[in-house]
């Protein structure tokens, strides 16, 4: 079974987490299909704490993968910070840009 969760890296004291798509069977830092996201439990202020890829996320719950207790934690929490809407199993999109590309902001 397929199962999304996070795999630690980072120093000592530091934690650093990539949220990861892999078969439940593999180690936690083991082996992984692929790479969604990732959460930064000790970011400074301003730095990104949450990312993950709305639309990666919808494809592995549409296919059957199972979120970890955490991730489904995490999503929850940072989802409406992000733009990402929860549906049902997994997210329905991914977070909308803030400015176009091209369009340039005039200042009064």
């Amino acid at each position: 079974m397929v199962v999304i969760r996070l795999a630690r890296g980072g120093a000592k004291k530091r934690p650093f987490f990539n949220i990861v798509a892999t078969d439940s069977r593999s180690a936690r830092d083991g082996r992984f299909i692929e790479r969604v996201g990732f959460y930064n439990p000790v970011a400074a202020e301003g730095d990104v704490k949450f990312r993950i890829a709305a639309d990666r996320l919808g494809y592995w719950s549409g296919v059957g993968a199972q979120l970890s207790p955490t991730v489904a934690r995490l999503v929850k929490q940072f989802g409406a910070q992000d733009g990402v809407a929860g549906a049902g199993a997994g997210v329905a999109a991914a977070p909308a840009p803030a400015a176009a590309e091209g369009q340039a902001t005039t200042a009064a």
